[in-house]
């Protein structure tokens, strides 16, 4: 005759089966798998000037931080300060480690929950004689209760692995909108340090402008005490000299302007900050460029707008989820008496051992609306991301056609300058002669301070537009930051032929020899809409 196995035999197998059964369907994971979106990459910059050196692989090297390439000491110090107390950084900071726990927390989740209950009551209760004439009587007693209780509840659709999965997402996203926060702190930093060395410049000028007009006045007042200048040449004379002082004490409002933004940025308080007048002597230095491809790679805020369309995808699996049944693996034991001696006894133990599937049969429509409100936010994180794209496109051409044209201009305006000054020395020599009025002087002086004063100012709009460029190809940023910071999250590589956008391990770039490349060939319309199973994430990740 067949053996009957013994019942705790039978019991520990149907347990060993339902495991089993749990691992085996907590593999799945609905929903659709990430790939990045596409987006046209162009094979050159159109704005770059023949003969602008392409970046090589010594270029890519750690050169230190990328505003050390201006050779400016006081703006070292300055962005010093500015890493270490800018409010706006320091928000963005908190953001990012409050991702990180947000990611602590839905890992949480692979694992089951163990509590702890204690409790002791006093309760009073009726007992039936069983006969009328005898009536009821209460009794008192205590209750003592000690017990465990552990519930686990498998990832069977891979709600939990992609929960992980969009707060990992989140996580490098908050990571990118850290680093752009800081690279646009530096660069504001930057671009307003040199505004202001530009106004230190137009004071110089100025200044000068103003000491070249008094002896101007003295001219022509010498000239008319001789007879040989009108009255007018010297009211105009003063005229002129008595503007250009005007002008002198204007340009203190733009750099006042300056040095309190320079104050907010390193976080100190406007009043007690100051920085010294030193003008402006600087020149752009040269910067080699990546071909375009790589600015997926550079930029933090690309970086940022692909990883939110990452976790938006993952959210469509959580929605998708909802629609099938939930297991729960619970567990409790303990002990219970109503004498305190006795409750860590034998007999005073209990305990009870069963799964629980639930499942949601009617809901009106909820999860079916959940899951297209979660398709349609990865479709608005798409259409983002490849905005973010193009505005970054731009923002190099831009800057590239600033920098080209204002060099072009600058070497016409320095030619305008010294025909200003040459004429002017003629003038004022025409002047002392007496061939000519102190009108043509006027003009001369007037032409001579416009022409060096747009020389000035084309020297800061260069320099600003330098930061610019540098800014819009990511700083010192690059993408593999954010593996380090998060602990080497990474995304499925694109397809061969794509370039890998930040935060993703490095995949084929686009040759430049081509027209255009495209980064990732599945887009959202095909990839975000129906649900199938993969492999879920490890619960040890």
């Amino acid at each position: 005759m067949p053996q009957v196995p013994h019942p705790r035999a039978r019991r520990a197998l149907s347990a060993a089966v339902a495991a089993a059964t749990a691992v085996l369907l907590a593999g799945c994971a609905v929903g659709p798998d990430y790939h990045r979106p596409d987006a046209a990459i162009p094979a050159a910059y159109k704005e770059a000037p023949p003969g602008w050196k392409l970046a090589q692989p010594a270029d890519r090297a750690d050169r230190g931080p990328w505003w050390s390439i201006y050779d400016d000491a006081q703006l070292n110090a300055l962005i010093d300060k500015l890493n270490a107390s800018n409010q706006t950084v320091a928000q963005y900071a908190a953001a990012y480690r409050q991702a990180r726990a947000l990611v602590a927390e839905a890992r949480a989740s692979y694992f089951p929950t163990l509590g702890l209950t204690a409790s002791e009551s006093r309760a009073s209760s009726a007992l039936s004689s069983g006969t009328a004439s005898r009536g009821t009587t209460r009794t008192v007693g205590n209750t003592y209760s000690v017990g465990l209780d552990a519930s686990w509840e498998p990832d069977l659709w891979g709600k939990v692995s992609r929960t992980v999965g969009a707060q990992k997402a989140g996580e490098a996203a908050a990571a990118a909108d850290l680093a752009n926060a800081r690279l646009s702190a530096q660069a504001t930093l930057a671009q307003t340090y040199f505004q202001l060395r530009a106004a230190d410049a137009t004071q110089k000028l100025l200044d000068d402008t103003v000491e070249s007009y008094r002896k101007s006045l003295q001219l022509t007042q010498n000239q008319y005490a001789q007879g040989v200048a009108a009255r007018a040449d010297v009211i105009q004379a003063q005229t002129q000299l008595q503007s250009a002082q005007a002008a002198a004490i204007d340009n203190g409002i733009a750099r006042a302007q300056y040095e309190h933004a320079i104050a907010t940025l390193v976080g100190e308080p406007a009043p007690t900050f100051s920085l010294p007048p030193m003008p402006l002597t600087a020149e752009p230095p040269a910067m080699p460029i990546d071909v375009p491809s790589a600015i997926l790679e550079r930029r933090p805020d690309v970086a940022a707008a692909e990883r939110r369309a990452a976790a938006a995808n993952e959210q469509i699996g959580v929605a998708i989820a909802a629609f099938f049944p939930t297991l729960t693996l619970s567990a409790s034991g303990g002990f219970q008496s109503s004498v305190w001696s006795q409750l860590f006894t034998l007999p005073a133990r209990f305990w009870s051992v069963g799964p629980q599937l639930a499942a949601t049969l009617f809901d009106a429509g909820l999860r079916a609306a959940q899951t297209e409100a979660a398709r349609a936010t990865y479709d608005q994180d798409v259409a983002a991301y490849r905005a973010a794209v193009l505005s970054a496109f731009q923002d190099v051409e831009d800057n590239l056609a600033s920098q080209r044209i204002l060099e072009q201009e600058i070497v016409v305006q320095r030619q305008a300058v010294e025909s200003a000054q040459h004429s002017l020395d003629i003038t004022l020599n025409q002047y002392k002669a007496g061939t000519v009025g102190y009108l043509n002087v006027l003009t001369a002086q007037t032409t001579a301070f416009s022409a060096r004063q747009k020389l000035a100012a084309l020297s800061g709009q260069r320099m600003v537009s330098s930061v610019g460029l540098v800014k819009a190809l990511g700083g010192g940023w690059d993408g593999s930051q954010i593996a380090r910071e998060t602990g080497g999250m990474q995304a499925p590589a694109a397809p061969a032929g794509a370039s890998a956008p930040a935060a993703m391990p490095a995949a084929a770039v686009a040759p430049a020899a081509r027209p255009a490349a495209v980064v990732a060939a599945a887009g959202p319309d095909t990839q975000a809409r129906r649900p199938r199973a993969t492999p879920a994430a490890p619960a040890a990740q």
